[in-house]
């Protein structure tokens, strides 16, 4: 009975070792760093502990000698901040038989075992880490980070044979950030049914913080990023004036209702041919119009990428939209640079595709008003995708969000494409009831 006993003691507490963690872990911390599965987030609210629950994570394993962990940071000066996570890992193994070697930013311990602090700031620096083999793999601010970044890093991820050492993808954030939506899906969407284990935490779950003063400091902010960083909520988003959610209950669809003819259809680019992560994204819209006056949005492309590769992307969406069906527009940024990428891609990126340059000239915003007017009349409808979400939670968003690449090609395309010529009667009266047009 007594052995009994002990083997569910140990059971219930995780893998520590009091040598290199001085801390006793909350009983969240102690949930995340008893997970077994591959992947697991920590995150919610400000002030839970998630900087310390990586560390301790990274940590778990140094004493066995096939060890190596990576943590990182967005960029080398958030690694460098005071209290951050490197200055961190100098508090704790300070004093300890680890040695610290600063060209590598690593730790080196009796073991063999290792613990690396890196940074990913250009979505091309993942590659940096292409030969590297890892155990444990930490994104502390996982929302700073591109989903692209995020999983190359699952790549690294390996072990030797009859080793004890677990494998391990581990991030922890706060709602908010360029990263929140893809983090938020993965995680506290989809996370569960997919073995990817969320483990919430909030100010109430970290004893050791001033929790009053902190959320005094906290109570300065602006109701969006209240709720976000005070009560960790990972749904809060700044309303729009624009678009209404609701608009699409019913117009979520799985293909065009039979015995509709498409009278045109167009794919609209909004390019940003950078791989910088605060980059916005380049977006192709594929949206037909029906001769029931009706306007479909067929497809969603949505990508970052080196300019070479996002022009192969944009040319294989071209040629499985097929040339003789799909008119391909793009917006003509301003100046000498905009004219050359049209001309660059006219001539050998969509060589032989009906391509059009698009100047708009008038603030996004504005822009957006028909394709606006078009769904709250109910005219627009979506054809079932995995795009849907990310897509409405913009549209809803619009235009107090940073990100806007998803709305901008949205009304381009449908701009491009919504011309009464091509309406036919029945389609006309419907639009003009819906006032696109007197």
């Amino acid at each position: 009975m007594a052995d009994d006993m002990e083997r569910l003691r140990q059971m219930l507490q995780p893998r520590l070792l009091p040598q290199y963690i001085p801390h006793k872990p909350t009983p969240k911390q102690a949930a995340f760093l008893l997970l077994p599965n591959e992947e697991a987030f920590y995150g919610g609210a400000a002030g839970g502990g998630k900087s310390d629950a990586m560390l301790m994570a990274a940590l778990q394993y140094v004493d066995q000698p096939d060890y190596a962990a990576l943590i990182f940071r967005r960029t080398f000066q958030d690694l460098a901040l005071p209290g951050a996570l490197l200055e961190r890992s100098h508090d704790w193994l300070a004093g300890t038989d680890a040695i610290f070697k600063e060209k590598d930013h690593r730790w080196y311990f009796p073991s063999g075992a290792t613990l690396t602090f890196g940074y990913m700031e250009h979505e091309k620096d993942k590659y940096r880490y292409q030969s590297s083999e890892f155990q444990f793999v930490g994104f502390d601010e996982l929302t700073q980070f591109s989903e692209s970044q995020y999983k190359y890093m699952h790549s690294r991820l390996r072990r030797l044979k009859n080793s004890k050492v677990p494998i391990r993808m581990r991030g922890a954030a706060n709602p908010g950030g360029v990263g929140h939506e893809w983090v938020r899906q993965r995680f506290v969407v989809e996370g569960k049914q997919n073995g990817r284990i969320f483990i919430p935490a909030g100010l109430k779950d970290n004893p050791h913080l001033d929790q009053e003063t902190y959320t005094r400091s906290l109570m300065n902010l602006d109701k969006l990023e209240r709720d976000q960083l005070l009560h960790g909520d990972w749904s809060a988003k700044q309303a729009g004036s624009l678009f209404d959610r609701t608009w699409f209950v019913d117009k979520i669809i799985d293909r065009i209702p039979e015995g509709v003819e498409i009278l045109r259809r167009v794919r609209y680019w909004d390019l940003a041919a950078t791989d910088n992560i605060d980059s916005n994204y380049t977006v192709g819209v594929l949206m037909a119009l029906g001769d029931d006056g009706n306007f479909y949005l067929l497809d969603l492309q949505r990508f970052k990428g080196t300019p070479q590769a996002v022009e192969r992307q944009v040319a294989r969406v071209a040629a499985l939209d097929g040339k003789l069906r799909t008119v391909i527009w793009m917006e003509q940024e301003p100046g000498s640079g905009g004219v050359n990428t049209i001309d660059h891609y006219r001539r050998r990126v969509l060589r032989g595709f009906v391509f059009k340059p698009d100047k708009p000239g008038v603030a996004k915003s504005e822009r957006a008003r028909p394709v606006s007017a078009a769904c709250e009349g109910g005219l627009v409808f979506l054809i079932r995708g995995t795009w849907i979400n990310s897509f409405l939670d913009e549209l809803e968003a619009f235009p107090n969000t940073e990100d806007k690449d998803q709305v901008d090609a949205f009304a381009g395309a449908f701009n491009k494409v919504s011309s009464k010529t091509f309406a036919g009667q029945r389609g006309a009266r419907r639009q003009r009831a819906a006032g696109l047009w007197s």
